[in-house]
């Protein structure tokens, strides 16, 4: 874990030179606690450290968000990237719509805006069959079939509030997460409706096997704070 640790912070400060922040060390868990990123910048942002591999055929990821950053300007959600690939990006794009990308061309959801009030989002996707949804706030948007077959590759970086154009670097302002976000959980299998909602609700429900929020590892970098959850 230490020698990890150095390395990022090398690569970190190849790319953006000594002015940047370096990574604060790896912690662990963040219950009743909230992520605040406070300014738009091309710095800030948080470094997960999976429990297992991100080698995926299936998942569920849910996240609870909000921002005050016009409907017009793009937002990375969620970002995991290889040394070649996009593996899984998830966005609030320019026109609104939100959407994500596994490894090529992506796939638009018509969706309630994400405002100020926070918002319980899920996403789910199932290789065998391509189904591919978005919850908010326990509801189920149509189904759309995007890329059956495929499978997400393990081994690479997981950013929250920067999309890493490149392995660990390339980042931009313009794309940047300025908001809220909380209770981040991911498993490597589709969860139920009640099971779904029930998270949505705050009720007990099977802790993801991929990130779980209450013992996830991470890192912060730049100015995101982590505060209360009030």
């Amino acid at each position: 874990m230490v020698v990890n640790t150095v390395r990022f912070a090398l690569v970190v400060v190849g790319v953006f030179g000594w002015s940047m922040m370096l990574p604060s060390a790896t912690q662990v868990g963040l219950s009743d606690k909230v992520l605040v990123f406070p300014y738009e910048t091309d710095f800030s942002f948080v470094s997960l450290i999976p429990q297992k591999e991100m080698g995926l055929r299936a998942f569920t990821l849910c996240m609870r968000v909000a921002t005050e950053l016009p409907e017009d300007r793009q937002i990375i959600l969620f970002a995991y990237r290889t040394a070649d690939y996009d593996e899984l990006n998830v966005w609030r794009e320019s026109d609104g719509r939100v959407s994500f990308y596994m490894s090529g061309d992506g796939i638009f959801f018509h969706l309630p805006p994400i405002t100020t009030f926070r918002t319980s989002l899920c996403l789910t996707w199932d290789s065998r069959t391509g189904l591919s949804a978005f919850w908010v706030d326990g509801k189920r948007s149509t189904y759309q079939v995007y890329k059956p077959g495929h499978s997400i590759r393990p081994k690479g970086s997981i950013l929250l509030g920067q999309d890493a154009d490149k392995h660990l670097g390339g980042l931009e302002a313009g794309q940047s997460f300025v908001g809220e976000m909380a209770d981040l959980n991911m498993w490597d299998f589709v969860l139920s409706r009640s099971m779904i909602q029930a998270w949505h609700y705050g009720h007990r429900v099977p802790k993801g096997n991929v990130f779980d929020w209450g013992t996830m590892e991470y890192e912060l970098n730049g100015n995101v704070m982590v505060v209360d959850d009030d």
